[in-house]
């Protein structure tokens, strides 16, 4: 690959002045990164950040920018529908998500003759600790806790032990995987569907790995069912009414995969019945969530803004992966988390 000179870096989505400074030390690139014409953060690690409206002078300089790049470091989001014409010399883009399947079929950068890299291992460990943190709200009673210190109520009661439960998790890849690890080092059982085939080895994620097909078994296993699949079209919908009614009664959901896995409206009968015992959800079928969804409302349900990935650390990792990536892609090396176009994630 020419060295002759340096491969122009855009970085579209804001990054602390410490992370891009990393970047533009990596030899061979020259970083374009204008944080002016970029939305502005609303929160730590923000890569969509606040509306934005440039006027034609702005938005003429940002093009300008986008015409220039042959690398990105994540998306456009605002010129998304129309990112794939406006950067015709990007050869990579570096993603900030693990799932952008999707977002690539929406888009029509799916047929694109650019490389697509994921973030894929960046957000496992605090997805992980959001399905912990949520199976140990529910078991311990969390919701009547606040309930009842908020009436001013000392009212004793009894709870249940996680310790020898079954988790059920669909999708043993990055995410599922420390989902397992982290439930095992906790006494629980894992049980576990994979497309890739049944190989229980995979760092003690799991007790049971199971194909695809084999998720009425696991279902019926499970106390806990945890979601971290891609949305693909074979998963979606893939938890209806009668996947719901498979499980055990009381059992917990927990989808930190993809609103668009679980029929909603049946996830919320199965809740207002009784026969599903609670759900946390950090995602939703429509984001944001509509104000009018009864799941804001239900006293077994706990609504996690699609930000349980989100850590004060995601930067920091996101560049590490990032400047490895670049320094392969100079010399020329395999890129680390290529997409997979055939699987969409």
């Amino acid at each position: 690959m020419p060295t002759t000179s340096p491969h122009p870096v855009l970085i579209a989505s804001y990054l602390e002045p410490e992370y891009v400074e990393r970047v533009a030390r990596v030899e061979g690139v020259h970083v374009i990164y204008e944080p002016g014409l970029l939305p502005e953060p609303r929160y730590t690690c923000d890569h969509h950040g606040a509306p934005l409206r440039r006027d034609a002078q702005h938005e003429r300089r940002w093009r300008d920018c986008l015409a220039r790049a042959e690398v990105m470091f994540d998306f456009d989001y605002t010129n998304i529908d129309r990112l794939r014409e406006l950067i015709p010399k990007v050869r990579w883009i570096q993603a900030t998500s693990a799932g952008i399947g999707q977002l690539l079929v929406r888009t029509g950068l799916i047929d694109a003759p650019i490389t697509f890299t994921t973030a894929r291992g960046i957000h496992g460990v605090p997805l992980a600790e959001f399905a912990l943190m949520a199976m140990l709200w529910f078991a311990k009673g969390g919701p009547r806790i606040v309930r009842d210190q908020a009436a001013h109520r000392w009212e004793r009661t009894c709870a249940r032990e996680l310790r020898g439960a079954t988790v059920g998790i669909v999708g043993l890849g990055g995410v599922g995987g420390e989902v397992g690890r982290s439930c095992r080092a906790l006494g629980l059982r894992v049980i576990a569907t994979r497309r890739t085939g049944p190989d229980a080895g995979e760092g003690g994620a799991a007790d049971v790995v199971l194909p695809p097909s084999g998720l009425p078994t696991l279902l019926r296993e499970a106390d806990v069912l945890v979601l971290s699949c891609p949305h693909t079209p074979e998963t979606e919908g893939l938890i209806g009414a009668e996947e719901l009614a498979m499980l055990k009664p009381g059992a917990v959901l927990i989808n930190i995969a993809r609103g668009a896995v679980v029929d909603e409206p049946a996830l919320i009968d199965a809740l207002r019945a009784g026969r599903l015992g609670a759900a946390a959800l950090d995602v939703a079928a429509d984001e944001p969530l509509p104000a009018t969804s009864p799941l804001w409302d239900l006293p077994n349900v706990l609504v996690s803004p699609h930000s349980a990935s989100t850590v004060v650390t995601e930067n920091a990792r996101l560049t590490d992966l990032f400047c490895e990536n670049l320094r392969r892609y100079i010399r020329g090396d395999p890129l680390l988390n290529v997409f997979d176009r055939t699987r969409l994630y």
